[in-house]
C-alpha cells in the first residue's frame, strides 16, 4: 500500500479532504501582519506591505517615514519607496489583474502603482470623494467600489480607462455593517452590483436603482461573494455563517459558530468551503458535519485563489485546497484503486519485490486509467521528489499499457518543470496547476518579463515553443534604460549579440526606446540593422538622420516612404537645404516635381531656379496663365487679364534667355501681344468675347462686329497672309449677310483664292442669286460644273462639264439629279456623245 504519511496531514470535512502544505519559509525580515496594511495579488502574485497609519503601533529601529515595500510570494523584497502622496489616511489597497497596485486614501485620490514601486498614474473619485473622505472600498480584479461619508456609493468598473460612476442613492442613514461587490461579468445587467447589509436586510445597488433583499436576514456582519459571483458567505449578528444564493432566495450553509463575534476575515476555498478567521482559529465550514478548526499563535491574511486559499503569516505561507480525487485515489489510507497500487508496485520495484508483478496482473485491465491518475497526482503536488515517484509510478505503469496517449506524461513533464521553475525561492510565484491552465503560460512569461526576470521567461518561452521576441524587447529596452554608464558601440554589441536569438525581431522599436532614453547615436547604430524600410524610416526621421532615411526611401523604391522622407525634410529643412538633398537623387526629385507641380506651384518655381532650369519655370508661368483663365471672374469682365498678359511675358523673357527654346519664346511673345490686343477689343466694344479665341476667330469676330479696321489690324500684327485673309472675310460678310460688302470686297482685286470660297459662303447661306455672281467668273470648268449643280441649274452645269470634257464628272451630275429625269437625259446625251468622240 502507499505510504501513510502523505494522507496522515490531510483533514476530512464531510467525505473531501483537505490539506495545507508549506510552500514558503518567507524570506523577509521584521514584517509584521498586524501593523500593516497587506496587499496579495492573486496567482501567486506579489505582496504590498505599507505601514498602518489607522494604527499606533511602536517604531523599532527604522525610519518614520512610510515606505510602500513589494515582496514577491516567498518574501524577497522587488523595491521599496517612500510613500510622501498627499490625500489622508490610507483607505484600501490591492492588486488588479495585470499586477497594478491602486492605492486609494481618504479624499479619493488613486495612485497606482507597478511592480517596481514606481508612481504609474493618479486619478480622482470625484469632488463628492473628496468633499466627503471615502471611509470603506472594496475591490475585484480590475475596479472597485467605495463608499464615503455621505453615503454615496462610487464605481470604477474598469482601471484600464477609470471613470467613476456614481450608483443609485440608497438612501442611508448610517454605514452598512459591511459590503460586498458582484463583478460586471457576473450580473445580467454587465453592471457591477453592489451588496450591502443594512439593518436586518441586504440592499442590492446598481447604477439604475436599488433592490431590497433577505428582510429579516441580519443584521449581517460579514460578507464575501464567491469567485463566480453564484454564492454569497455572510456572517450574522447571531453568530451563523449563511452560504445562500447571490438572489438569497436559497440557503445552502446555515452553521451556528461557537461565538458571535465577527471573524476578522471571511473568504471562499475554492466553491466547496468557507474559511472564517479569528485572533487565534481558523474555521473551515462545508456543507455538512462538522467543520475543520487550524489553530494559529500568529496573525495570517487570507488570499482566496481559484481552487483554495493560500495562508500568508509572518514567518511562511501555505496553501489550503481540496486534495484532489486522482491524489485521494493513490494516497487514502488503505486504498486498492488501481493507482494505489500501480504506486505501491513501483515501491516493490524498486525493493526488486515479486509483489511488484503481483501487483500489474490484478490492475492490468485498469491500468491506463491508473496510469492517468498518477499523471494528474504529480501535477497538483508541490513537492519536486512526490512528482517524481508519480512520474515514475505512471511511466512504470505505461510500459505495460498499450492504450495509454504517451504525450501525457512528457507534457506533464513539461508543464511542472515550469511550475517548478517559477515556485523556486528566489522567483517566488507558488502557482498550482490549475491556477497556471487559467493563467496561460503568455500571462505568466509577461510577469516574469515585468518581475524583470528576462532569463527565466527567455528559458520558458523557449521550452515551450513560444515567441521569445516579447521577453527579448523587454530585456533590451530595459538593459538601455539601466545601462546610461556602458559606452554606446560596446552596448551595441551587448544588444545585437543576444537580439541575433530571434529572427524577424524590431530593432526599430529597441532604437526608439534608445532615442527616448537620450542615446541617439546607439538609436541610429541600432536602426541600421532594421531590414524593413517601413519601420526603419520614420525612426531615422525621428532621430535627425534626415539624409540616411531619404537614401533608404530611394532604395527601397517604395514611393509611400519617398514622400514621407520628403514631406518630413520640407517642412523641417530651408527650401535651399531641401533642393540641395533631392537633386542628387533622380527618384525623389521626380516624385518631388510630380506632386509640386499639382499642389506647390511656387515652391516648384523656385526649385527650378536653384538648379537653373528657367525652361521648366517658363512652362509654369504659361500653365498658371491658363489656369488664371478659369478663374469664374475671367468670364464677368477683364480684371484678370493684366496679370495673365504678365506671366506669358514673364515666360517669354525666360524662354529667350534659353537658347534650345527659341520658337516657345516666339510663341509666349506673340501669345502676350494677342491676350493684349484682345483685351482692349473687349474693353472698346463691352462684350467679354475676344480673349483665349485665336487670331482667326479674332479677325473674323471683328469682321461681324463690323470693326475692319481692328481686324486689318490683327492682320497686320500678326502678318496674316493675303489667302487666309480673304477666307476668313468672306465667310465673316457672309455669316452677317451683308452682300454688298462681299461684292463690293470682290471687286477690290482679283481674290488670290479664286471665287469659289465666295461661291461655297453664298450657297452654304443659302443664297444662290448672290452665288449667281461669282460662278461665271470661275476660271476652271470642273469646280462651275458642280457650282451650278449645286444651286440646282443642270442644263448650265450640263455645258460647263462638257467644256471639260469629263465623264466621270457627268457620271457624278447625273446622279445629283437622279430624282429629275429631263435633267439626267441631258447628261447622259452629253455623256454619249463624248463617248463617241472618243473622250472617257
Amino acid at each position: 500500500m502507499a505510504g501513510v504519511s502523505v494522507a496522515a496531514e490531510w483533514q476530512l470535512l464531510y467525505n473531501r479532504y483537505y490539506r495545507k502544505p508549506e510552500l514558503y519559509q518567507m524570506q523577509w525580515k521584521n514584517v509584521d501582519l498586524t501593523r500593516n496594511k497587506i496587499a496579495c495579488a492573486p496567482f501567486g502574485g506579489p505582496i504590498a506591505v505599507i505601514r498602518d497609519d489607522a494604527k499606533i503601533v511602536q517604531l523599532y529601529a527604522e525610519s518614520a517615514l512610510r515606505k510602500l515595500r513589494i515582496f514577491t510570494s516567498s518574501g524577497r523584497l522587488i523595491s521599496e519607496t517612500v510613500w510622501k502622496n498627499p490625500g489622508g489616511r490610507l483607505i484600501g489597497i490591492s492588486w488588479t489583474d495585470d499586477l497594478t497596485l491602486v492605492c486609494i486614501t481618504q479624499d479619493g485620490t488613486v495612485y497606482s502603482y507597478d511592480i517596481h514601486a514606481e508612481l504609474v498614474s493618479t486619478f480622482s473619485l470625484g469632488k463628492e470623494c473628496f468633499a466627503n473622505s471615502v471611509v470603506e472600498c472594496v475591490f475585484w480584479g480590475s475596479g472597485v467600489v467605495c463608499i464615503n461619508e455621505a453615503f454615496e456609493i462610487f464605481a470604477v468598473p474598469d482601471f484600464k480607462t477609470p471613470k467613476t460612476v456614481k450608483l443609485a442613492d440608497s438612501n442611508l442613514e448610517e454605514l452598512p455593517h459591511c459590503m460586498a461587490v458582484i463583478e460586471p461579468q457576473y450580473t445580467k445587467s454587465g453592471d457591477v452590483e453592489v451588496l450591502l447589509g443594512v439593518g436586518d436586510h441586504v440592499l442590492l445597488v446598481e447604477e439604475d436603482g436599488v433592490q431590497s433583499l433577505a428582510e429579516g436576514i441580519g443584521p449581517l456582519q460579514k460578507m464575501v461573494v464567491s469567485r463566480k459571483g453564484e454564492f454569497v458567505a455572510s456572517f450574522t449578528h447571531d453568530g451563523r455563517l449563511l452560504v445562500m444564493s447571490t438572489d438569497f432566495s436559497d440557503v445552502i450553509i446555515d452553521y451556528a459558530c461557537e461565538s458571535a463575534l465577527p471573524p476578522d476575515q471571511l473568504a471562499w476555498c475554492g466553491l466547496d468551503s468557507v474559511l472564517l478567521y479569528w485572533d487565534d482559529m481558523l474555521l473551515m465550514v462545508g456543507p455538512y458535519e462538522e467543520p475543520v478548526r487550524y489553530i494559529y499563535d500568529e496573525p495570517i491574511i487570507l488570499v482566496p485563489e481559484c481552487d483554495g486559499v493560500r495562508i500568508l503569516s509572518n514567518t511562511n505561507m501555505e496553501f489550503l485546497h481540496r486534495v484532489p480525487d486522482s491524489t485521494v485515489s493513490i494516497f487514502q489510507i488503505g486504498s486498492t484503486l488501481p493507482s494505489a497500487l500501480l504506486y505501491d508496485a513501483l515501491e516493490h520495484f524498486d525493493r526488486r519485490s515479486a509483489k511488484a508483478d503481483e501487483n500489474l496482473r490484478l490492475i492490468r485491465s485498469s491500468l491506463p486509467e491508473a496510469v492517468e491518475a498518477c499523471v494528474d497526482a504529480a501535477g497538483y503536488e508541490f513537492d519536486i521528489s512526490q512528482q517524481r515517484t508519480l512520474l515514475r509510478a505512471a511511466s512504470y505503469g505505461q510500459t505495460f499499457s498499450s492504450h495509454f496517449q504517451h504525450d501525457s506524461i512528457q507534457e506533464m513533464c513539461k508543464t511542472l518543470r515550469v511550475l517548478n521553475a517559477v515556485r523556486h525561492v528566489d522567483i517566488g510565484i507558488p502557482l498550482s496547476i490549475q491556477q497556471y491552465k487559467l493563467l496561460t503560460p503568455s500571462v505568466l512569461v509577461n510577469r516574469l518579463i515585468n518581475a524583470n526576470k528576462h532569463l527565466l521567461a527567455l528559458r520558458v518561452s523557449e521550452y515551450l515553443a513560444m515567441s521569445q521576441e516579447v521577453v527579448l524587447m523587454h530585456w533590451t529596452c530595459t538593459k538601455i534604460s539601466s545601462s546610461s554608464a556602458i559606452p554606446d558601440s560596446t552596448l551595441l554589441e551587448i544588444l545585437l549579440d543576444k537580439l541575433k536569438i530571434c529572427k524577424g525581431i524590431s530593432y526599430a522599436a529597441v532604437a526608439s526606446h534608445a532615442d527616448k532614453s537620450g542615446r541617439r547615436k546607439l538609436a541610429a547604430m541600432l536602426v541600421e540593422h532594421e531590414p524593413r524600410s517601413a519601420k526603419q524610416i520614420p525612426l531615422l526621421l525621428s532621430i535627425g538622420e534626415e539624409d540616411t532615411a531619404l537614401m533608404k526611401a530611394t532604395e527601397s523604391g517604395d514611393t509611400d516612404l519617398v514622400y514621407l522622407v520628403l514631406f518630413h525634410i520640407w517642412h523641417k529643412k530651408a527650401p535651399l537645404e531641401f533642393f540641395g538633398m533631392i537633386q542628387a537623387r533622380p527618384l525623389a526629385r521626380d516624385l518631388f516635381v510630380t506632386y509640386a507641380r499639382c499642389y506647390k506651384h511656387e515652391f516648384l518655381k523656385d526649385f527650378f531656379l536653384s538648379t537653373g532650369q528657367l525652361q521648366d519655370v517658363a512652362f509654369l508661368l504659361w500653365k498658371e496663365s491658363w489656369e488664371l483663365a478659369k478663374n469664374p471672374m475671367a468670364s464677368k469682365g477683364t480684371p484678370l487679364h493684366g496679370p495673365r498678359i504678365k506671366l506669358v511675358e514673364k515666360a517669354h523673357n525666360l524662354f529667350t534667355e534659353t537658347k534650345e527654346h527659341i520658337y516657345e519664346s516666339k510663341a509666349a511673345e506673340e501669345h502676350a501681344k494677342l491676350l493684349r490686343i484682345q483685351h482692349e477689343l473687349e474693353v472698346t466694344t463691352k462684350q467679354a468675347i475676344f480673349v483665349d479665341s485665336s487670331i482667326s476667330d479674332t479677325i473674323r469676330t471683328c469682321i461681324v462686329l463690323g470693326n475692319h479696321r481692328a481686324a486689318n489690324k490683327v492682320k497686320v500684327e500678326f502678318k496674316v497672309s493675303e489667302k487666309r485673309w480673304y477666307w476668313l472675310k468672306v465667310f465673316a460678310l457672309a455669316t452677317i449677310r451683308d452682300w454688298d460688302a462681299l461684292e463690293k470686297f470682290s471687286k477690290e482685286k482679283r481674290p488670290p483664292i479664286g471665287y469659289r470660297p465666295f461661291v461655297e459662303a453664298c450657297v452654304d447661306a443659302g443664297e444662290k442669286d448672290e452665288a449667281l455672281k461669282y460662278i461665271p467668273k470661275l476660271a476652271d470648268p470642273r469646280e462651275k460644273a458642280e457650282a451650278y449643280a449645286r444651286i440646282g441649274m443642270a442644263k448650265e452645269a450640263a455645258d460647263a462639264a462638257s467644256q471639260a470634257k469629263d465623264g466621270e464628272l457627268l457620271g457624278r451630275l447625273k446622279l445629283s439629279f437622279a430624282q429629275n429625269a429631263a435633267a439626267s437625259s441631258i447628261f447622259d446625251t452629253l455623256r454619249d456623245r463624248l463617248s463617241f468622240q472618243g473622250v472617257s
